[in-house]
């Protein structure tokens, strides 16, 4: 008979019940929502098939706390009755009483402690030590390597407004996979795996954004679904709310309107479930506003600007999150001119994006530069021939000087092409011959 394998606990007390992983994730998700309105659960959390088959795969991953509390409720039995061990070869002890008994501490509740070959403790930087120190070593996870990691992940987006996300897809990505490697093998407490999944969400949406920047949309897409499946397992309604908006914004560009809107709205629901400060509802509200714009529906896009606008200037605040703190003035109308150009109103799109252009700093090139694209189109719809010349040579400029964003190119091609006709001109020859390699 073949050996079975994978987590045969839990795939047992499933069968039990005569369900299957759609069925038993509908469950899960059902007395999650009944133990948040109890108030057994502080947050909401909910789960996918994805993460449940890894449960039941070989070596799965503890479950997060909130996630371990729902599982014992709907099997009736501990965390440790359920197949949860470590992988082959390594040393497993569980505080049995911190996981399972009835006065569940959260001080002193650990995951999994397991001994990982290669890892030293929290004293040393791990990725710079040979894999024969440590052996016997158990990789405990210190508050210090996770805040490292969250400021890694701030300077990251930080680099990303100045030089775009071509170069910084590989570093994110393997950040992202030194930080799950932390909560699969490390050793910390609740509070700490709770910063820990909060960083590693971080860098997923931040991946997909980067992604979305090089041009990577496929991949792009997959690391947004990827940070969204953790801000539901980890009731992380921020999160949400960012990852969606970012979706909204890659919609815009793959001529998706329609789901452009849904991401948008979908993040507003979130958002409220933070009571999110006015900056963020101002971006989600413009971000809406790009969708109808590609739509063509010219009262719910102006409805849109206008709300955005409205919460924009009621300030900033302190609440506010280092993901929106880039929609400054001259972002907004970059993007307000953005719908008018969609829209077909090129005289009103030229005017905001030559405003934003101005307002711009060098701390936001990326932005500056897909402006500057913009608005070379905007002022060749507009039949300004000069305008778009300089707007598409001050872009190509950026690029020269180190700014790597596949969008912002994206932006000279349809300049490009729309200049063609009037290559007899001596200054758009030479534009043209300028953008050439950079195209190719």
């Amino acid at each position: 008979m073949a050996e079975v394998k994978g987590n045969v606990r839990l795939r047992r007390l499933r069968a039990d019940r005569n369900r299957t992983q759609e069925e038993i994730v509908a469950d899960l998700t059902e007395r999650a929502d009944r133990m948040f309105s109890a108030g057994e659960l502080s947050k909401r959390v909910s789960f996918s098939v994805r993460q449940y088959s890894k449960w039941e795969g070989n070596d799965p991953p503890l479950p997060h706390p909130t996630a371990r509390r729902v599982l014992e409720e709907l099997f009736e039995c501990p965390i440790t009755d359920m197949g949860f061990a470590a992988a082959s070869g390594a040393r497993e002890s569980v505080d049995e009483r911190a996981l399972s008994g009835p006065d569940r501490d959260s001080s002193t509740r650990r995951s999994v402690e397991r001994a990982a070959p290669g890892f030293p403790g929290a004293g040393s930087v791990p990725w710079l030590t040979s894999p024969s120190a440590g052996l016997a070593a158990q990789w405990r996870i210190s508050e210090a390597e996770v805040e490292l990691l969250r400021a890694a992940a701030d300077d990251m987006d930080a680099i990303d407004q100045q030089f775009g996300g071509n170069r910084l897809w590989r570093p994110t990505r393997a950040h992202l996979l030194w930080v799950h490697r932390m909560i699969d093998l490390g050793i910390y407490d609740e509070q700490l795996g709770r910063q820990l999944h909060t960083v590693a969400g971080k860098f997923t949406t931040s991946l997909g954004w980067f992604c979305y920047d090089a041009g990577l949309q496929t991949e792009a897409r997959y690391y947004f679904s990827e940070a969204l499946n953790t801000a539901n397992f980890t009731g992380d309604d921020a999160l949400a709310s960012r990852t969606l908006s970012n979706m909204a914004r890659q919609a815009v560009d793959l001529q998706k309107g329609r789901e452009a809107i849904r991401f948008a709205r979908l993040a507003q629901a979130h958002a409220g479930e933070w009571a999110a400060p006015d900056r963020v509802a101002a971006l989600l509200a413009i971000r809406e506003a790009q969708g109808h714009a590609q739509l063509g529906d010219h009262r719910a896009c102006e409805t849109s600007i206008r709300n955005a606008w409205i919460r924009w200037e009621r300030g900033s605040s302190d609440r506010d999150p280092d993901w929106s703190v880039f929609l400054n003035e001259a972002e907004l109308t970059c993007l307000e001119g953005m719908c008018r150009l969609d829209l077909g109103q090129y005289g009103r799109a030229q005017r905001l994006l030559t405003r934003s252009e101005a307002l711009q700093d060098i701390a936001h090139s990326r932005n500056r530069g897909m402006c500057l694209g913009r608005l070379a189109v905007a002022a060749l719809e507009n039949r300004d021939v000069e305008h778009s010349v300089s707007a598409a040579r001050q872009s190509l400029r950026l690029i020269e000087g180190g700014m790597a964003s596949t969008r912002a190119v994206e932006q000279l091609k349809i300049v490009r092409k729309g200049l063609a006709p009037y290559q007899r001109s001596r200054a758009v020859g030479d534009l043209l011959e300028e953008i050439r390699p950079h195209i190719a």
